[in-house]
């Protein structure tokens, strides 16, 4: 099956001279999650915006589900779906017109059910007479959702869709979230909760000025770029590590009072053994604790290798 996304070259400079877009080159396959992480000015809005045809490229080529989005805008158009960053309503309309009027504005035909059983999905329904000015912070994302979602879009972008909402509503955008990939629909994200896209995401990549430096599935990404790591707490520190203990890579940290045994996240951590010869060497250990690298850990690591 061909990807229903495909990005070629592309690139995006502002007459300041700023380049924001450096030969993007991505395909996003149907029915995955999607989740671009990148630090603030990375590029990420950019792109998703280039996509949704918001923002004109400089050169390259975006095909969404074989329409070029310049060259066939309506039709693209009429396949995405995108919840901004930002909360841009029509404050006087009620939550059912503005809801209602979106999915209009896309050419198809009036549907009150699935109107209705969205703003049901999205914990609207006892809001849809209201006045999108009286709602709160959060409700008003919730319209900005259920808007996204009203013509029914094949493709679904989430340009950061739970920046400071409530917990109830990120379970429920994350609830809709694997309701809808069920169906087939492609979802592109964008998050600083990088647990949220651990969580979510099929695949993962990386953006950092304006260059992709980084695509690949969420596992194989996690086993690839992530490390356990043990730590021994010693009784009494340590000056150096024993030669008998030269073959693990342990380091000293904590002025010699924590002993850090690490490895690739392929690999395990033989601790038995571990423990087996430092009881010979006669090393008293108070505690020990593991930690498995994040996805988080991971993207901080990226970034900071290429700032």
């Amino acid at each position: 099956m061909p990807p229903i996304i495909t990005i070629t070259d592309l690139t995006k400079s502002y007459a300041s001279g700023f380049q924001a877009l450096t030969g993007i080159n991505l395909q996003i396959d149907k029915g995955e999650i999607f989740a671009l992480l990148g630090p603030n000015g990375a590029g990420k809005t950019t792109l998703i915006n280039i996509i949704c045809g918001i923002v004109t490229p400089s050169g390259g080529t975006v095909v969404a589900d074989g329409y070029d989005i310049q060259r066939d805008y309506r039709a693209t158009r009429s396949k995405i779906g995108l919840v901004p960053q930002e909360l841009t309503t029509d404050a006087f309309e009620t939550v059912w017109a503005t809801v209602n009027f979106s999915r209009g504005l896309f050419g198809r035909a009036p549907n009150p059910a699935f109107i209705d059983k969205l703003l049901r999905d999205l914990s609207l329904k006892d809001k849809r007479n209201d006045k999108i000015m009286t709602l709160s912070g959060g409700m008003k994302r919730r319209v900005m959702i259920a808007k996204a979602l009203s013509h029914e879009p094949e493709i679904l972008f989430l340009d950061e869709p739970t920046a400071g909402v409530d917990v109830e509503l990120r379970r429920d955008m994350w609830n809709l979230v694997r309701g809808l990939r069920a169906q087939g629909v492609t979802i592109i994200l964008t998050t600083h909760y990088i647990e949220e896209a651990e969580e979510m995401a099929d695949r993962i990549g990386v953006i950092n000025k304006g260059s992709l430096i980084l695509v690949q599935e969420k596992i194989e990404l996690m086993k690839k770029l992530g490390k356990r790591q043990l730590t021994l707490h010693l009784q009494t520190p340590m000056q150096h590590i024993p030669t008998e203990l030269a073959g693990w890579g342990l380091e000293l940290k904590a002025e010699g009072q924590h002993l850090v045994y690490t490895v690739g996240g392929d690999n395990s951590i033989d601790i038995a053994s571990l423990l087996e010869r430092m009881n010979k060497l006669s090393i008293v250990i108070k505690d020990l604790q593991t930690h498995q690298s994040s996805l988080e850990d991971i993207f901080v690591s990226l970034v900071s290798s290429r700032a």
